[in-house]
């Protein structure tokens, strides 16, 4: 004859050597999460191309896509997370023998290494996307902090003052005549001084507008004149650079700290989803040879 306390020393010795984590219905869990979250993905992809545009004034803006994609993100965390948190928590195993707090606490973090997991491998299709965000908002950091980059690329291209050169020796002249040698000197001076202070030395403005001097029908002064007038189109594209470094650095971090709050969501809700799957696991009801219903404690 069985009795009460066999059955019970039958269960304690069972919650003895079980293993408390289902890894089965974890990793089932987390290939379920990690294929929704790819499919999420790629509709996300095509949903942000289509609305996009190449042409300046059409299409969603910088801001409003950036805005969609942290939107989206939230989203495919919610449903993938809760739809592998919920499939590890029906499948593990029945705890028969452990209180309601214990097993509440483990389907808890079935759901949430089931999400660890998905998590890990989907994290190969965004790493390149993550790292490229990070990267461009750490090197825009280091160009505004520093001040120099423009003066840093000016001084490997020659060509990144080349209009506004061009433009101290505009002539009404049919055929002006060109001085390589005196171009590369007012592209030396203008990459000194936007390297320092970004304030042109009256020496070298005075330098300039002596070399514009001689090479137009300027006088002294009207040459001059033209000089402060290119300097200030100058520093109005050294600022302009400035500007969309450090706007690209704060949407980087921006970015950074939402998908931190997504990815916090979908733990959240994977670990949720595992409870009621749990729960529905322990409360199922089987089907008998003989048509009656009875609640069991499946394997």
């Amino acid at each position: 004859m069985i009795t009460t306390s066999d059955v019970a020393s039958t269960a304690l010795d069972e919650s003895a050597t079980t293993s408390g984590v289902s890894w089965g219905a974890i990793f089932a869990g987390a290939a379920a999460a990690a294929a929704l979250s790819l499919i999420l993905i790629l509709l996300g992809f095509g949903l942000g191309f289509s609305a996009v545009s190449p042409w300046g004034h059409e299409g969603i803006s910088a801001e409003g896509l950036g805005i969609s994609t942290i939107v989206w993100l939230a989203f495919t965390q919610l449903v993938a997370a809760g739809l592998g948190g919920y499939i590890a928590g029906r499948l593990r195993v029945k705890w028969s023998a452990l209180h309601s707090d214990e097993v509440f606490f483990r389907d808890t973090a079935h759901g949430f290494l089931a999400w660890a997991v998905a998590t890990l491998l989907t994290a190969t299709l965004v790493v390149s996307s993550v790292s490229g965000i990070v990267g461009a908002g750490v090197q825009a950091g280091a160009q505004v902090a520093s001040g120099a980059a423009p003066a840093a690329v000016a001084a490997t291209d020659g060509d990144q003052y080349g209009y506004f050169i061009d433009t101290l020796f505009r002539d009404d002249r049919p055929a002006p005549v060109s001085d390589d040698a005196a171009h590369a000197v007012v592209a030396r001076i203008l990459v000194r001084t936007v390297d320092n202070d970004g304030q042109l030395a009256e020496a070298d403005r005075a330098y300039l507008a002596q070399l514009v001097a001689q090479r137009t029908d300027l006088s002294a002064a009207e040459a001059q004149a033209r000089v402060d007038q290119v300097y200030a189109q100058v520093r109005k594209s050294v600022d302009d650079a400035k500007q969309a470094a450090d706007s690209a650095r704060k949407a980087a971090a921006h970015a950074t700290l939402w998908m931190f709050v997504a990815l916090l969501i979908g733990a959240f809700v994977g670990s949720f989803a595992a409870t009621l799957g749990g729960r529905s696991r322990d409360n199922a009801v089987v089907v008998t040879n003989d048509y009656r219903t009875r609640t069991a404690p499946l394997r």
